[in-house]
């Protein structure tokens, strides 16, 4: 379920927008300004309360375009009813908890559980996840995603955590097939400096070792 819907709804843009505790006005004009130049997924992180109403409101615009917004730091299976109910479309962990994990399937809800070692890739991978969460990507690196790449090709990565415009190619380069910003999406001047990355198209063949 995960795998299948992931990949068609990532696709060809390796751009995910992770918008966080910005208030329900400014989460808006943000979202707007991201779908403007070409985001179609993004991910709002529910660690209050009030950030269902936020996902509420965001999900909602994004299905009239025909995108979805998933929720973001689900580190508990109690949180996927309300999650689902506020329109969330998928949701992501910082890591994997098979418990969440398997719960959030079985709501209807496509699944990307975090991971930074090899022991967490086998672990998602033996529960049936291929499109993982490299997080915190800026500690790991991109040396490490085409490390890890290695013994487990089939894994489909997702750089988050301390991404920047700046770095996010060097994560695509090394076969990331999406890179989640948050700081990048605190600004219409951030926004736009994504433009370069969107519609160039991902790694479909992850770097071996060196």
């Amino acid at each position: 379920m995960s795998d299948e819907y992931f990949s068609e709804t990532f696709g060809e843009v390796p751009v995910m927008g992770i918008f966080r505790r910005q208030g329900l006005e400014r989460t808006m004009q943000l979202a707007e300004a991201a779908w403007d130049v070409g985001v179609r997924i993004m991910e709002v992180p529910v660690m209050a309360p009030d950030d269902l109403s936020v996902l509420r409101v965001i999900a909602s615009a994004a299905r009239e375009r025909g995108f979805d917004v998933g929720a973001g730091t689900i580190v508990s299976a109690d949180q996927l009813d309300a999650v689902a109910d506020a329109g969330a479309a998928f949701t992501v962990a910082p890591g994997f908890d098979p418990i969440v994990a398997a719960a959030s399937v079985a709501r209807g809800l496509p699944h990307v559980p975090g991971v930074a070692t090899g022991t967490e890739i086998q672990a998602a991978l033996r529960a049936g996840f291929t499109w993982l969460k490299a997080f915190p990507a800026e500690r790991l690196g991109p040396a490490w995603i085409r490390h890890q790449h290695g013994p487990f090709p089939q894994v489909r990565f997702v750089a988050t955590g301390g991404v920047t415009p700046e770095t996010a190619q060097s994560f695509l380069d090394a076969g990331c097939r999406v890179v989640a910003l948050g700081s990048a999406f605190d600004s219409e001047e951030q926004i736009t400096k994504l433009t370069p990355i969107l519609g160039r198209p991902t790694s479909t063949s992850p770097l071996s070792p060196e």
